[in-house]
């Protein structure tokens, strides 16, 4: 593997660990910060969540943007040296607001996965694209995994130790892109930064106008927002349905993960083989329909834990996507393509847990009509289902970029 595509993965993998790494010290730490009890600490971090994800949103065209005009590999530098200093911020923060503010900074220096993605295209035949987007998204997965298991056993060196080592990984990150990472950005694909294009409803107004791309970015939403699920109420289903303890809804999300990871980064390339792009879409949404389904009503325990990593099999659907829509758009719209999707993921992010949990308290309060804590994962299985009318409603998406 080239050192280059090497340092993508890392960075990718660090954008994930952001997410996950501070959520094992955020209760305490807010709590030390402000003086408040947990309730108020819980609400904070909710607004905290709600704010990195709302920069993802705003900033992922910006990114995406900037890397079509001043090259793939100054935005990535940059926003890795900035990312360091925001998690140095984040440790000597002293009040709520500066935390507010760090995850301000680091919502918007996390939006580098348009650029990461971007840059596997350019060095992509179009035909191994969405192989290649898996790699990326078991990167993401790998972090996804890595992130909570760091962040809670850093934890025992206190509450701010997080956010030391993750300035760490960024800033090791930083230099080991400095001299491995080569800029694909050419005179002949570089184009113009656009204002218009730079915003989120810009960006997907230009890539909607492309025949049949207005379709499959809807198609990628509702899959996001479904399989939003998952971080947005698995640790209260595991303790209302099973009784689990935080150990262990650490150990099945991290069971998730790692078959997330398995699944993009390796697995995906023989289910492309086998079913082309179309087809793994296809199949990604049946069984995810099906896996979602089963989490909804299961019982047991046991069962539960057996089903976890499994559901992550149906894991092949954003990068199959992603490669449809790459060879969609021209070699000159790659960043603004992907920067479009990192909105779209963020939007996900910032409407998904207030509707998965919003679901999950109507069906589990004392005067619930029916108790079931499955309940979210009904409403996701629901949203497959359309994401896979949506899917086969139309015809082929023209391919411009070969």
């Amino acid at each position: 593997m080239q050192p280059s595509v090497v340092f993508i993965l890392i960075t990718v993998m660090i954008d994930a660990m952001g997410i996950g790494l501070i959520i094992p010290v955020m209760p305490d730490l807010i709590q030390e910060v402000q003086g408040s009890n947990l309730a108020s600490a819980a609400l904070w971090g909710g607004v905290l969540s709600t704010t990195f994800a709302v920069m993802q949103f705003l900033f992922g065209p910006v990114i995406g943007g900037l890397s079509d005009r001043f090259g793939r590999r100054p935005v990535l530098l940059i926003s890795l040296v900035v990312m360091a200093l925001d998690y140095l911020v984040m440790a000597v923060a002293g009040s709520i607001w500066l935390l507010l503010a760090g995850r301000v900074v680091g919502g918007i220096t996390a939006a580098t996965q348009s650029t990461a993605n971007a840059y596997m295209a350019d060095i992509s035949a179009p035909e191994n694209r969405a192989a290649n987007f898996g790699l990326v998204g078991a990167a993401f997965g790998l972090g996804f995994v890595l992130g909570p298991l760091m962040g809670g056993l850093l934890a025992g060196f206190g509450t701010r130790a997080p956010f030391y080592a993750a300035a760490a990984l960024a800033a090791l990150n930083g230099v080991f892109g400095y001299f491995v990472l080569k800029e694909t950005v050419t005179d002949a694909i570089r184009r113009p930064f656009s204002r218009a294009r730079a915003n989120p409803m810009g960006s997907l107004r230009q890539l909607r106008r492309l025949p049949g791309l207005g379709r499959l970015l809807m198609v990628f939403f509702i899959y996001q927002v479904a399989f939003m699920v998952y971080p947005a109420i698995w640790s209260f289903f595991g303790k209302a349905r099973f009784g689990w303890d935080p150990a262990m809804i650490g150990l099945s999300l991290a069971l998730f993960g790692i078959m997330m990871a398995v699944v993009q980064g390796g697995l995906i390339r023989p289910v492309l083989r086998l079913l082309g792009e179309r087809g793994t879409v296809v199949y990604g949404h049946v069984f995810d329909i099906a896996a979602f389904l089963a989490l909804a009503f299961v019982t047991s325990s046991t069962l539960a834990l057996i089903l976890t990593p499994l559901a992550a099999l149906a894991a092949v659907i954003t990068p199959a996507l992603q490669g449809i829509m790459s060879r969609a758009v021209s070699a000159d719209a790659q960043g603004e393509l992907q920067g479009a999707l990192t909105s779209l993921s963020a939007l996900a992010m910032i409407l998904s847990p207030m509707v998965m949990t919003g679901t999950f308290a109507w069906f589990t309060n004392a005067d619930a009509p029916l108790w079931m804590p499955g309940a979210p994962f009904v409403l996701s299985a629901l949203l497959m289902v359309a994401g896979l009318g949506v899917f086969l409603s139309g015809p082929k998406v023209q391919t411009q970029n070969r």
